[in-house]
């Protein structure tokens, strides 16, 4: 295969504590390292001026190349357009949108400039995959360097339907800015069928079909890639992490009671303030299990200059606190709720713990979350994965127990149910995601991405040559 070059927002630099990165770091760099990669991003860092020549460190095979952002771009690209405008956008929740010119131009600029910097480092027969809504327009501007090699794109969050996308001012120059890619991709076919309904409505001159976008010239392929999870991986993090000091003190702390755990970081489309509510729901409706069960939500803080942020913490510490007055004993503490994270092993030993998984976000492209806790269970006594129909992973794991996140009634009783149900039910379960999680891991989503963006971009080399005189 081609060198394997990836853009995103933060790269995974080699972390010199040796904590274990996250799955799509875990796929990427293993692809990387066998081919030979290069990871493109930004750095972390603020500088005062825009920087374009990018810091470099080699390691295994691999090119880690990050550029800074000015204080400027971090404010308008960062937390003003992408995370104030397209995250929720894509998450449906048009009453959060904030739009400003002077964020968008900023949004514009980025790109620009890290597809000028990154255009020098590139290799002739080079792959190129672009990630996420940080970089929607990066394939344009790319292309306008002078860069011809195969450009893929996929998003991990979810793409609206036409009715939503048009409340995004330039929506129309946006998405035809992403028809410079080759190949396009989502987490879900029905982010396949927004996308090309939204070039149908939105892009006149546009023609679909199949899977590909013709415009202009350009033929795009456009096709659902579901992430995944290194299975096995998970699998030894989670045995490791359940016998590292933070799983022991977490096991013995809960002196027999079984726990119900929540992984998310802290944002509005986690689902987090009806999550509470049906757990304090289920402790009205089913005494049973008042002092006999212990919620743990880890929650780690984010985007917390973003305004809507503190509005949720406060509204979540509200809701913590009735549910302990409601409910707690001087012995018992109903909930355990955190805000800082965990070293990833421990996370996987946290959840190999968990009689019930807890994953009800509002919207969610994939949602690994739900992966792991299934990759990481005891096949001999799993627990019950309790999942948001509206997560992406729910096309898959057909065997968790599938409920509205807005229905908070309808959660308080699937825990319930996950509570009760027998031994050979999870079992079966458990097994059959299992299963669907080893067919579908995130080593297959990286074959099967590259291998569909060689073909694209192989194609139209041949169709260029073509019409060549």
């Amino acid at each position: 295969m081609s060198r394997l070059v990836a853009i995103s927002n933060r790269v995974a630099l080699p972390d010199r504590r040796g904590d274990a990165q996250g799955g799509l770091a875990t796929g990427l760099l293993s692809a990387m390292r066998r081919h030979g990669g290069l990871w493109f991003g930004w750095s972390g860092k603020l500088v005062e001026q825009p920087v374009m020549e990018p810091e470099i460190l080699e390691e295994e095979g691999v090119s880690f190349a990050t550029l800074p952002l000015t204080p400027r771009e971090f404010d308008r690209y960062y937390l003003g357009f992408a995370n104030s405008m397209l995250w929720p956008l894509c998450h449906s929740r048009l009453n959060l949108l904030r739009y400003r010119e002077g964020d968008h131009r900023a949004y514009l600029e980025v790109n620009r400039r890290f597809a000028r910097s990154l255009a020098p480092l590139l290799r002739e027969d080079d792959l190129v995959w672009v990630h996420d809504y940080h970089f929607l327009p990066l394939g344009r501007e790319l292309r306008r360097a002078g860069v011809r090699q195969p450009i893929g794109f996929f998003l991990h969050i979810p793409f609206p339907f036409p009715d939503t996308l048009r409340a995004l001012p330039d929506h129309e120059e946006l998405l035809r800015s992403m028809l410079d890619y080759d190949v396009v991709g989502f987490q879900t076919p029905l982010d396949v069928e927004a996308f090309l309904t939204s070039a149908r409505h939105c892009c006149p001159g546009a023609h679909i079909r199949g899977d590909h976008v013709e415009l202009q010239g350009r033929r795009v392929q456009v096709k659902a890639f579901p992430i995944g999870i290194d299975v096995d991986s998970v699998t030894r993090m989670a045995h490791k992490g359940r016998r590292g000091i933070h799983g022991q003190r977490l096991e013995t702390s809960l002196t027999g009671r079984r726990l119900i755990i929540g992984v998310d970081r802290l944002d509005y489309s986690k689902g987090l303030p009806e999550r509470f509510r049906a757990y304090g729901r289920m402790l009205e409706l089913s005494p049973e299990y008042r002092r006999k069960v212990v919620l743990l939500q880890i929650a780690p803080l984010s985007r917390t200059e973003v305004a809507e942020y503190d509005d949720l913490r406060r509204e979540i510490n509200a809701i913590a606190g009735d549910i302990h007055a409601r409910f707690a004993e001087y012995d018992w503490l109903p909930l355990r709720y955190m805000t800082r994270g965990f070293p990833r092993a421990t996370v996987m030993g946290f959840l190999s713990l968990a009689s019930i998984g807890l994953v009800t976000p509002m919207r969610d492209g994939m949602n690994l979350v739900a992966k792991e806790y299934c990759a990481a269970q005891p096949q001999d006594d799993p627990g019950v994965l309790v999942l948001s129909s509206l997560a992406g992973a729910a096309l898959q794991l057909k065997d968790a127990l599938i409920v509205n996140p807005y229905n908070v009634d309808g959660m308080a009783a699937a825990i319930a149910q996950g509570m009760s149900m027998p031994l050979e039910e999870r079992r079966a379960r458990h097994g059959r995601m299992l299963a669907s999680l080893r067919s579908a891991d995130v080593h297959r989503w990286v074959a099967d991405f590259t291998g569909a963006l060689q073909e694209s971009g192989a194609r139209r080399q041949h169709d260029t040559r073509q019409i060549a005189p």
